[in-house]
């Protein structure tokens, strides 16, 4: 006999439901930020800078401001998505998987970005999350969620090139650190299958 956890135990449609109704809240979030900045220009000081220590206060809410709606809108569809398909397996491990790509992410721009540059945008998160789908599958050992990851290999896969240093107008040390930071947290946050019975 296998115990089941109350979140297990819920029927796939509410955890779509949950799953959809974090990201849309997310998103709307993310606007909402980005017209209170283009209103006010109070929140562009909440990029990160490198290498200054009391930028590192920024890490966080770096991935949650943007450089313009263009910026934005061009994050906002793969977030969504990606989001999505990672929230379906709980918002607990969820929550755990995004806080441990951004601070994967924004630390390694922390480190490794130019001098002067001032970096945000949810794109961290969009590459975190594309790194995590594409391995939890194979290292939870789980057929649905390997289908879901070549999918989104399939579908995303394109992203890869932005890890690359051909456009120094995008910060591709947070793509490539946001990656990192999701396939950590893939192995991070497995879940552990229940020892087999015997007779």
């Amino acid at each position: 006999m296998r115990s089941t956890t109350v979140e297990e135990s819920r029927s796939g449609s509410d955890r779509a439901k949950t799953a959809a109704a974090v990201m849309l809240g997310w998103v709307a979030l993310l606007w909402i930020l980005e017209a209170l900045d283009a209103a006010t220009g109070a929140l562009t000081t909440y990029g990160l800078s490198p290498r200054d220590l009391t930028e590192l206060r920024d890490v966080l809410p770096m991935s949650f401001l943007h450089h313009g709606f263009d910026h934005l809108a061009s994050n906002t569809v793969p977030l969504l998505i990606l989001g999505f398909l990672a929230a379906l397996s709980g918002i607990r491990r969820f929550l755990a998987v995004v806080l441990t790509i951004i601070l994967v992410g924004g630390l390694g721009v922390w480190l490794t970005a130019p001098d002067y540059s001032n970096t945000a945008g949810a794109s961290v998160v969009v590459f975190g999350l594309f790194g995590y789908l594409l391995v939890r599958g194979f290292v939870d050992r789980n057929a649905v969620d390997v289908v879901i990851g070549l999918l989104v290999g399939a579908v995303y896969g394109s992203l890869l090139w932005g890890v690359l240093p051909s456009n120094t107008a995008i910060s591709w040390q947070g793509h490539l650190f946001g990656l990192i930071g999701g396939v950590l947290a893939a192995f991070l946050f497995r879940r552990h299958r229940a020892p087999a019975l015997t007779r």
